[in-house]
């Protein structure tokens, strides 16, 4: 988040104010593309800009493991059994980080909810797509796995 605003704020933006500029300097303004385009391209970088300070300011790295490891709390990876004994392994990491394809997922989502504080062997229930299905905690790691 912090590479994405440096680029927005010190890269994107002064090119795009200069692209502005230079477009105004062409005269009519209300059909000139390059204007039109440029103006609205700085109010979607400044709303992003706006964006991530405000959440970079309340941002907070965790760095340390808990004291119990065999317990689920943010940052851990959990390996989950459902009932037909296929696995499946996924992270709880912050709202901004998740990505399915990593197999990260939000701390805010209903699978990471059910899983805080639960340990391995226990048992969760998740309702997905209309129908409740069971899991089963094989696994807490606070380590990232071996590629």
């Amino acid at each position: 988040m912090t590479e994405e605003l440096k680029q927005l704020w010190k890269v994107e933006r002064p090119t795009i104010t200069q692209s502005v500029s230079d477009a105004a300097k062409q005269g009519d303004r209300s059909e000139n593309a390059e204007y039109i385009y440029g103006k609205k391209r700085l109010r979607e970088i400044d709303s992003r800009v706006r964006f991530l300070s405000k959440r970079l300011d309340e941002l907070v790295v965790v760095e340390r493991t808990p004291n119990n490891q065999n317990q689920v709390f943010f940052g851990a990876w959990v390996t989950l059994e459902n009932t037909s004994g296929e696995q499946q392994r996924y992270r709880l990491v912050g709202p901004d980080e998740f990505d399915e394809e990593s197999a990260y997922i939000s701390i805010d989502s209903p699978m990471a909810k059910a899983l805080l504080k639960k340990e391995i062997d226990d048992e969760i229930h998740i309702t997905q797509h209309g129908s409740e299905q069971t899991y089963f905690i094989v696994d807490v790691s606070y380590a990232a796995p071996a590629a």
